[in-house]
């Protein structure tokens, strides 16, 4: 299975990228984690964001494949434990559809977005700046993925 993930930024700090490579070079062949970076919309301090939001939109909906299954990392989704996140990326891997990921501009999605999206995944109830969501999806996928495979790498 393919897992992408499609992210609003502009460019990383350096322990951003260091630590988001870790954490795909340890998945390895197992979950091929790549990254699609989407240029965030132009901002202005006099100008709604939701024209840069629709922007974004359009970008991210035109870097989905047809047939992928698509999860918008949102504040508003569901929780899941790690065991949880384990289960669920178990039956995405049986239903052999490949994976997108999509984290959001400065101000989250367009409804567009959230209409195409297959699954609302909340990392956390608090607010994480966009480099940290990054990794911290990065080692999510890594410790679930040991989970299933009995790596040690997870303690309950």
């Amino acid at each position: 299975m393919r897992v992408r993930l499609i992210a609003v930024s502009s460019r990383m700090p350096k322990w951003v990228r260091e630590a988001y490579e870790e954490y795909v070079t340890r998945l390895g062949p197992a979950l091929r984690l790549s990254l699609t970076e989407i240029a965030p919309g132009p901002r202005a301090a006099r100008q709604p964001a939701q024209k840069a939001m629709e922007a974004e939109a359009g970008r991210v909906l035109a870097a989905v494949r047809r047939d992928e299954y698509l999860v918008a990392l949102d504040e508003k989704g569901k929780e899941l434990t790690t065991r949880e996140l384990a289960s669920w990326l178990s039956e995405r891997m049986q239903d052999g559809r490949d994976l997108a990921f999509a984290i959001g501009g400065p101000d989250g999605f367009a409804p567009q977005v959230y209409e195409r999206c297959d699954f609302r995944w909340s990392l956390s109830r608090l607010t994480f700046p966009h480099a940290l969501v990054r990794v911290v999806l990065a080692e999510q996928l890594y410790r679930a993925h040991g989970v299933l495979t009995n790596h040690p790498y997870h303690r309950d």
